[in-house]
């Protein structure tokens, strides 16, 4: 065999760049055409159920990225030690830990908080988005990898829940983060003006309805047909 034979033999691959195409649509494709909760609709409960108003529902999307990235990036650094039979098992137990220390982190430091999304907080653990990155994508990827598909996920997650909770807290409270939008616009009009809520929008009714309209848009802007 030629020295240029082996040469080329054990010439290495020029490594992946960071940010390479494959890599940016591990991000870009869960926020639109893949999105997890109007493409897949996994993850219904929480943005249904947690969407009232701005605040809690950015910290529950803030929760989610992390325990997801976290969590992606545990189990597929444990991925060729893990046993076939108990990786469910495994998974459970990872995000169940990592659950536990944000309910922990917003006990300590957001008190209100948590009192307000304890219940929802601790169902992370049983989010479908989770358990769907950790068995499809973690189990069978490097870490850096699964922190970037854990990242997009959850990020196509954080701004549909985000989005519902806008409309909800603006046409049912007349707010934003709390802030009295209805109250400034009608006093730039006089007295005599002012904007009537929507009660509807503050009960799970109208979460479906801004949900279904969400999906609507999306899926005629992208074509996407379900079979």
């Amino acid at each position: 065999m030629s020295a240029e034979t082996v040469e080329k033999a054990i010439e290495k691959k020029p490594a992946e760049a960071l940010l390479s195409k494959r890599r940016k649509k591990l991000i870009s494709d869960p926020l639109v055409d893949d999105n997890p909760i109007t493409i897949q609709v996994l993850g219904i409960c929480s943005a249904l159920a947690v969407t009232t108003q701005m605040k809690p529902t950015l910290v529950m999307a803030i929760s989610v990225i992390f325990v997801i990235v976290m969590s992606n990036l545990t189990i597929s650094l444990l991925r060729n030690t893990i046993p076939t039979r108990v990786r469910i098992i495994v998974q459970l137990a990872v995000v169940a830990t990592l659950v536990t220390l944000v309910s922990e982190v917003l006990r300590a430091f957001a008190y209100d908080m948590y009192k307000e999304l304890s219940v929802f907080v601790g169902l992370i653990i049983t989010n479908c988005i989770v358990m769907g990155r950790l068995e499809a994508f973690a189990l069978g990827n490097k870490p850096y990898d699964s922190i970037l598909d854990g990242f997009g996920s959850a990020l196509g997650y954080a701004w549909i829940i985000l989005a519902v909770a806008f409309f909800r807290e603006l046409l049912g409270s007349g707010a934003v983060f709390g802030i009295p939008i209805y109250e400034y616009v009608s006093g730039l009009f006089g007295p005599d003006f002012k904007l009537a809520t929507n009660g509807l929008m503050v009960s799970p009714v109208g979460a479906f309805i801004i949900l279904g309209l969400i999906i609507w848009v999306q899926r005629t802007k992208t074509g996407y047909v379900e079979h």
